[in-house]
């Protein structure tokens, strides 16, 4: 479920009618092959998600793609704050997320602040390795907040100490190596979480 964050100009937007609400997209994102709706119409989001997923100015349009089927898989909510680095159309972005698009929830914002005021009230944890806390050490909860920084530099000083940031937590690993892969991070996040929810939901 792909949003523009509010109505775009009638000669740049599109609508579809699920009989629950109207969901607006941007005509580039439906030309490009993504239902938006199709998830409402299914029923999904109208629970509180597993967690939120939040990517910060993300750039290589796989990790994206993988964090849509992992979205999908999970009943996760992933939320792409802005400026991205690709768009929509990338053909790398659409086979990394198969089929999954249309039961995925994701939302589009302008800005981590833009995002973050959207999930009013949950708790946010950083994912950096400028920390000391464990992800495993954290007890999550429904609704929860998972805030990853663009691939390149991770998240930025700006989003490190911002007001909404209830913890800094890092993923273990190995002396001298960089870091993992993105979409990997937020995978194992978000079992993670959802493993202490005993997997709710799930089959």
């Amino acid at each position: 479920m792909i949003f523009s964050k509010t109505p775009l100009p009638v000669s740049g937007r599109d609508a579809t009618d699920t009989g629950r609400r109207r969901c607006w997209f941007t005509v580039p994102l439906a030309a490009a092959g993504f239902s938006p709706c199709a998830a409402q119409a299914l029923g999904l989001g109208s629970v509180k998600p597993t967690v939120h997923i939040i990517f910060d100015k993300p750039v290589i349009p796989p990790n994206t793609g993988n964090a849509i089927r992992l979205s999908a898989i999970t009943g996760a909510h992933l939320h792409l704050a802005g400026p991205l680095g690709f768009n929509f159309a990338d053909k790398h972005l659409k086979r990394a997320g198969l089929d999954y698009h249309d039961l995925a929830e994701v939302s589009i914002h302008d800005s981590l602040d833009e995002a973050l005021e959207r999930i009013p009230g949950e708790r946010v944890f950083a994912f950096t390795g400028h920390a000391t806390t464990y992800h495993t050490d954290i007890t999550y909860r429904r609704g929860d907040v998972l805030l990853f920084g663009t691939e390149p530099t991770g998240l930025d000083e700006a989003a490190l100490t911002h007001r909404r940031v209830t913890e800094r937590v890092r993923i273990p690993m190995l002396p001298a190596r960089r870091s993992l892969n993105l979409s990997n991070s937020a995978a194992i996040a978000v079992y993670e979480a959802w493993r202490q929810m005993g997997f709710d939901g799930a089959v």
